[in-house]
């Protein structure tokens, strides 16, 4: 059972107020995600010119460029991985924060994240692939699976249900009934506005935009009925 708070009609100035009250753990995790996908395309970078600069001229010159591409690639890999997980906090800290009423604060959120890694970085592979396959399929699909991820999140972060059934049970949560896909036109209908804004503020906007969106979409996701 979440905070009464949860069940509340959401709001934008509720969202906000959220939001404000978070500005410490939210500034965080930008800044932790950012600096380490920096590092990690910096070092890829380095790594790929490096090999280039020592292979031109020399015999397989074209293989060697090839072959240090790969290893820039490998070496960015755990960097994305671990800016991802960061990344995933800006959905957490919401489902956190409706869950027990209280502003979560950095400690608390990076605390939580370092508990059970594996977990969630096994649980963003599962996500990222099924929703990787709907959108080579169709991008109809890609999109359903895409709204289904603040439910999933709550339910990977908030409780101890295997991946696969939080997963297929956050689904069915948001498609199998009514109230369920009203929900997902919401969230669809934020996130729309979310780029609008975005776009307008030649992206600076979405570093405010984003974290309203997810406050404002747990706190609808508890008052629809998709999560409890």
């Amino acid at each position: 059972m979440a905070a009464a708070i949860a069940y509340e009609p959401p709001s934008i100035s509720k969202a906000w107020d959220a939001f404000l009250a978070h500005i410490p753990t939210i500034l965080l995790i930008w800044v932790v995600t950012i600096v380490i996908g920096v590092i990690g395309f910096v070092a890829s970078l380095a790594l790929t010119t490096l090999g280039v600069g020592l292979s031109s001229g020399a015999a397989g010159a074209d293989s060697a460029a090839g072959l240090a591409a790969v290893l820039g690639n490998l070496v960015q890999l755990p960097f994305t991985i671990l800016s991802n997980l960061v990344g995933v906090l800006f959905v957490a800290v919401p489902a956190m924060h409706y869950a027990s009423g209280e502003t979560i604060d950095a400690e608390a959120a990076l605390r939580v994240l370092m508990h059970r890694p594996v977990r969630y970085i096994l649980a963003g592979a599962l996500f990222t692939i099924v929703a990787a396959i709907g959108f080579v399929l169709c991008i109809l699909p890609g999109i359903a699976v895409t709204l289904v991820m603040p439910v999933y999140v709550n339910k990977i972060f908030l409780t101890d249900s295997p991946i696969p059934e939080a997963f297929s049970s956050s689904f069915q949560a948001v498609y199998g009934s009514p109230q369920g896909r009203i929900f997902a036109g919401i969230e669809l209908l934020a996130w729309l506005l979310v780029l609008v804004v975005s776009v307008f503020t030649c992206f600076l906007g979405s570093l405010v935009a984003v974290p309203v969106a997810t406050f404002y979409i747990q706190n609808a996701a508890y008052h629809r009925g998709v999560l409890s």
